[in-house]
C-alpha cells in the first residue's frame, strides 16, 4: 500500500510538470498588447510604425519607440490589400519595413501538436507504469525460489578477511589450512586419490569467530565466498527453501572452486522425526535438499561447504555422518594470550594512551569471547568520547569491562539510607567470605552503585584461566553466594529480596554437584536426569525420569545438606570477622566503591 501511494504521487508530480510546460508554451509569461487593423492603419498613417513582421496570419508591429504590438490580418488576403481596404496611406506604408517569416521551428510544432499529444502521452505513461508494476510482481514470483546468498569475490578487498585478521584459534587455523591448500591446488590431492572433506562444521560459543574464520578461509584461498543464514532458506511457502538450496549449489558449482557458508545451520538442520511439525514441513524439506546436494558432489568438485552453529547437539545425525559434515572444528573461548592478541587487533584503529596495558585487560577478562572483547574496546572508545577525550585510557578500558559484564551504571537509581546500609553489608558479606576461603577468585571491586539489574555487586576475577573445577571450589562458591544472605540475617536480624539471585545460583551449583558432576558422597559417580532441552530438540514433549522416587528424595537431601554446610561455613566466617565486616560496610557507605588495593589493605594483605 505504501509503495502504491508513492507511485501515485510520482504520477501526480509528472502530470503537474507536463501541465506547467504546456501553460508556458500556450501562455508565455510576457504580456502582449494586441491592436486591431484599423488602429494599425492609424499608426502607419501617423508615421509611428517602424517595422512589421508577418508570420502566417500573425503580425508583429515594432513602433519607432521600440514598443512591440500584435495584430491579426485577414485570412486569404495579403497585407497590402487588407491595409488598403482600411484606408492606409501608401506613402506612409512604403516607409515601413515589411518582412515575411516562414511558419516553423520547434515552438510552432510544439504549440500545434502539444494539445493533441499531451493526453496521449499521459495515458501511455500510465499504461507503461501499470504494466511495469505487474511485470515486477510476476518477476518476483518467478525469482522467489532463487538463492539469497551474499557473494564475496576474491577481488573484493574491502570485505576480504585473512587469517592474520583473526587472532587466536591456532588449532582451528591449522585444521583449516588443509582446506585452503586443497582449494588452491586440488590436483595434488586428486592425483594421490585423496578426497577432501565435503563439509566443515565450525562449533563454538557465540562470538568466538566462526563466521570470521570461514571468511578467512575464502580470503586465504582467493575463492568466491557464498554466505547465507539458515533462516533465509525457510519461507511460509512449501518448497521455497529446497528451491533456494538447489539454486545456491548450482551457482556455487559454476564458480568452483568456491566456499558455501551456512551460518546458524541449526535453524534448518535440527533433528528430524520428532512429530512436533510433521515429517514434511518446510524446514525438513530444506534439510533433505541440503543432504541430497551434499551427496551429489562430483568426486573432483572443488566445492567446500562450511557451516557454523553454537548448538551442535541439536543437529540431525544425517548431517554429521562421514561424507557430509565429517570435519568438525571446535572454537573455544580465547585464553589470556589469545585475548591479548584480539585486543591488539581491535585497538589498531583507536587512539590509546602509550601506557595502556592490554595484557592487564586480558587478565581481567576471562570467559570473554572475541565479540565481547570487540564490544568492550568499543565501549571504552564511547566512554572516552563522552568525556570529550581524544585518547582512550586504561581507566576507560577497565570501566568498559564492568559495563559489558554487568550493564551500564544506573546513577539515577538512588537507594534510601536504610537500603544503602543493607546493600553495603550484603556486598561486604560476599567479599569477606570470598577473601577468607582459600582457592577463591580474588576480589577486584566492591560497589553499591547499581549496574544493570544488580543493586550492587562484588566483582571476582580469576587470576588465571580455569578449565577444570574441583568440588572444594564449588562448595566455596556456594558459601560466597550465601555470604550476602548471611550478612543481612546476622546484622539486621531480617532478610530482603536482594539475595534472590544468590540463592538461585547456590541452588543450581548444589544440584549440579549431585546430579551432573557425580560429586555427592551418598550417590557417588552417577548422572541423574536427562537433557533439559528435549522440547527444543524436538524429540519428545516430556522425558521420563531415569531414577526412582527414592533417589529423588536422596538428591533433595544431598542438595539440602550441601547448602546447609555452605551456609554454616559463611556464618562462621562472618561471625568470627564481624569487625572486618563492619569496616568494609562502612567504607562502602562512605565511598560506594572499594577497589582491589583498598580491599586488600582492609584485609591486611596489602
Amino acid at each position: 500500500m505504501k509503495s502504491l501511494s508513492k507511485n501515485l504521487l510520482y504520477v501526480l508530480v509528472i502530470f503537474m510538470l507536463i501541465s506547467a510546460a504546456y501553460s508556458l508554451v500556450a501562455n508565455p509569461f510576457k504580456e502582449e498588447q494586441s491592436i486591431s487593423l484599423s488602429e494599425l492603419v492609424l499608426k502607419i498613417n501617423a508615421g509611428e510604425v517602424e517595422k512589421i513582421d508577418i508570420s502566417g496570419n500573425r503580425l508583429e508591429i515594432t513602433l519607432k519607440n521600440k514598443d512591440v504590438l500584435k495584430a491579426q490580418k485577414e485570412f486569404e488576403a495579403g497585407l497590402s490589400e487588407t491595409l488598403a481596404n482600411y484606408g492606409v496611406n501608401q506613402e506612409a506604408l512604403r516607409a515601413v519595413a515589411v518582412e515575411v517569416k516562414e511558419d516553423g521551428g520547434f515552438a510552432f510544432w510544439l504549440g500545434a501538436l502539444f494539445p493533441i499529444l499531451a493526453p496521449i502521452l499521459l495515458i501511455g505513461f500510465f499504461i507503461w507504469w501499470t504494466a511495469r508494476q505487474v511485470q515486477r510482481g510476476s518477476m518476483q514470483a518467478f525469482t522467489f525460489g532463487q538463492s539469497r546468498a551474499r557473494l564475496v569475490t576474491p577481488e573484493n578487498t574491502k570485505d576480504r578477511v585473512m587469517f592474520k585478521d583473526v587472532a587466536g584459534a591456532k588449532e582451528a587455523k591449522e585444521e583449516l589450512l588443509e582446506i585452503v591448500d586443497f582449494l588452491k591446488s586440488p590436483k595434488k590431492f586428486f592425483d594421490i586419490g585423496a578426497r577432501i572433506p565435503r563439509g566443515v562444521l565450525l562449533m563454538g560459543a557465540p562470538g568466538t569467530g566462526k563466521t570470521m574464520l570461514a571468511k578467512a578461509v575464502a580470503g586465504e584461498a582467493s575463492v568466491p565466498f557464498y554466505q547465507i543464514s539458515g533462516s533465509e532458506f525457510v519461507e511460509m511457502f512449501v518448497g521455497v527453501g529446497a528451491s533456494r538450496v538447489r539454486d545456491l549449489f548450482k551457482l556455487a558449482k559454476k564458480s568452483a572452486p568456491a566456499i558455501i557458508f551456512i551460518d546458524e545451520i541449526d535453524a534448518v538442520g535440527r533433528h528430524r522425526g520428532a512429530g512436533l511439525g510433521g515429517g514434511h514441513d518446510e524446514r525438513e524439506q530444506t534439510l533433505n535438499q541440503i543432504l541430497v546436494e551434499m551427496d551429489g558432489f562430483e568426486t573432483d568438485a572443488s566445492l567446500i561447504i562450511m557451516a557454523a552453529t553454537n548448538r551442535p547437539d541439536v543437529l540431525d545425525p544425517a548431517l554429521l555422518r562421514p561424507g557430509r559434515f565429517d570435519r568438525r572444528v571446535i572454537l573455544d573461548l580465547p585464553d589470556i594470550n589469545d585475548r591479548e592478541a584480539i585486543l591488539k587487533i581491535h585497538a589498531k584503529n583507536k587512539q590509546m594512551e602509550r601506557d595502556v596495558a592490554l595484557r592487564t585487560i586480558a587478565e581481567r577478562t576471562p570467559g570473554f569471547s572475541g565479540a565481547d572483547l570487540a564490544n568492550m574496546v568499543n565501549e571504552a572508545a564511547i566512554l572516552a568520547a563522552r568525556e570529550n577525550k581524544k585518547i582512550i585510557s586504561q581507566l576507560h578500558l577497565i570501566n568498559s569491562i564492568e559495563k559489558v559484564m554487568l550493564g551500564p551504571e544506573r546513577k539515577s537509581h538512588l537507594l534510601s539510607p536504610k537500603e544503602k546500609e543493607i546493600s553495603s553489608y550484603h556486598e561486604a558479606g560476599h567479599a569477606l567470605v570470598a577473601a577468607s576461603i582459600p582457592g577463591m577468585d580474588p576480589v577486584h571491586k566492591i560497589s553499591i552503585v547499581s549496574r544493570g539489574k544488580a543493586a550492587g555487586y562484588t566483582l571476582k576475577i580469576p587470576s588465571e584461566d580455569r578449565h577444570l573445577h574441583s568440588r572444594t571450589y564449588f562448595l566455596g562458591e556456594i558459601a560466597v553466594a550465601l555470604g550476602g544472605y548471611v550478612a543481612e540475617k546476622l546484622v539486621f536480624g531480617d532478610l530482603t529480596t536482594g539475595a534472590s539471585d544468590d540463592l538461585h545460583k547456590a541452588s543450581d551449583i548444589a544440584r549440579s554437584l549431585v546430579t551432573r558432576y557425580g560429586m555427592s558422597e551418598k550417590l557417588g559417580p552417577a548422572v541423574f536426569g536427562g537433557d533439559d532441552q528435549l522440547v527444543f530438540l524436538g524429540k519428545e514433549i516430556s522425558a521420563a525420569k531415569n531414577y526412582s522416587e527414592e533417589i529423588a528424595r536422596t538428591i533433595d537431601e544431598e542438595v539440602r545438606s550441601i547448602i546447609d554446610g555452605a551456609h554454616k561455613k559463611a556464618r562462621e566466617i562472618l561471625t568470627k570477622k564481624r569487625r572486618k565486616l563492619d569496616e568494609i560496610a562502612k567504607r562502602l557507605i562512605e565511598r560506594e566503591t572499594i577497589e582491589q588495593h583498598d580491599f586488600q589493605v582492609i584485609m591486611g594483605k596489602a
